[in-house]
């Protein structure tokens, strides 16, 4: 497969409601896509980087601007989807961006072997267990009464984005109004290690996970926290590839991993890293960025895998978009259907994709 350019491509897309955390509150998603050109097929990929740099350093503007000045032209020569991070190694960082291309090419690569991609993975699910991940609310009875309507559209699971000031008071409410409800907690990073007596107020409440509560290059704080909370810490931001994660294992620093494919660099890497958390029996889970329909039709594929035991954020398209860009997910008994299509199993409506385009730049290679 020889590719001959990619096409770079802009779309704002305003959400259903704001989606607030610890980093700030978003009421648009602002995302690149990537059209990968090649002889014998083309292939999309998305790039989750947010418009801000809060949750990583990457930011949708500076992803437009690397891939456009260094990752495209030096995909010269790449054949196929495991050549692409060799390629791009030379270049520090900028996981998402590389991610993104890397999920263009694979696309391109499984169409024109008429392979789906879950197929290329391994997978044999056929629809994957869903949760939703709610943000911080003004007040809890508003909290409430958007569980409430969780519950009622049959996600199996519901996360609760925590801060100081909005932790054990909306965790205890929720866990009194609905009971024994498939319920965790993510921090974002937004807590130190001194406030453990204060996070080990979780423990009563009976949580699958806490994800990610102190610093992501602090691994020994979250092993020294992981002694001192009877509730299993979930690693995200900390694990950026399959060493990482490794090393979180042996260090006892997490007993659940959150995997979210463009934080890790792409699909590829994801892969490895549920290999090596099956090889020490650790759980996994598939995270969420708001995709598009694309990147949410790539999620859905690796959460697919035998390791991936707990239900995932890939929420159906309705949580996030009046209007997706594809043909919808929908959500059937608290489940998504795995696409069946080669490639992603499904590609951008060309109407829906241009109105909410806002630019568009051709690279050749």
């Amino acid at each position: 497969m020889k590719i001959t350019g990619v096409e770079l491509r802009t779309v704002r897309m305003p959400l259903v409601a704001p989606f607030r955390t610890s980093f700030g509150t978003e009421t648009v998603r602002e995302a690149v896509l990537l059209r990968a050109v090649a002889d014998e097929a083309e292939g999309w990929g998305e790039c989750c980087a947010g418009t801000a740099p809060l949750y990583s350093s990457e930011y949708t503007q500076a992803a437009a601007d690397v891939l456009t000045r260094y990752l495209i032209p030096a995909m010269k020569g790449v054949s196929g989807a495991h050549q692409v991070g060799p390629a791009l190694a030379a270049f520090k960082g900028h996981r998402t961006a590389k991610a993104a291309l890397e999920m263009a090419v694979l696309d391109a690569e499984l169409r024109a072997r008429d392979q789906p991609l879950s197929q290329a993975f391994g997978a044999t699910r056929t629809h994957v267990p869903c949760g939703v991940s709610v943000g911080i609310t003004d007040t809890i009875a508003e909290l409430l009464d958007v569980v409430a309507e969780y519950l009622a559209s049959g996600y199996q699971r519901i996360k609760l984005k925590i801060e100081p000031g909005w932790d054990i008071e909306p965790v205890k409410a929720v866990r009194e109004r609905f009971g024994d409800i498939p319920l965790q907690v993510d921090a974002n990073a937004a807590y130190r290690l001194d406030q453990a007596r204060h996070l080990a107020r979780l423990d009563p409440f009976d949580l699958i996970l806490l994800e990610q509560p102190l610093a992501e290059d602090d691994l020994l704080g979250h092993a020294e926290l992981a002694k001192r909370l009877t509730t299993p810490i979930c690693l995200d931001e900390s694990i950026v590839d399959a060493r990482a994660a490794a090393t979180a294992i042996k260090l006892k620093a997490c007993q659940i991993v959150n995997i979210k494919p463009g934080r890790v660099g792409g699909y590829l890497e994801a892969k490895r890293i549920h290999d090596v958390c099956v090889a020490n029996d650790v759980p996994v889970w598939c995270g969420g960025m708001l995709e598009t329909g694309l990147g949410r039709a790539a999620n859905v594929a690796l959460a697919a895998l035998p390791g991936f035991r707990l239900p995932g954020d890939t929420s159906a398209s309705d949580r996030y978009y009046t209007t997706d860009i594809t043909a919808p997910f929908l959500l059937e008994e608290g489940r998504l259907r795995v696409p069946t299509g080669p490639g992603l199993g499904v590609t951008p409506i060309p109407e829906l994709l241009q109105a909410v385009t806002v630019s568009t730049t051709w690279i050749p290679v």
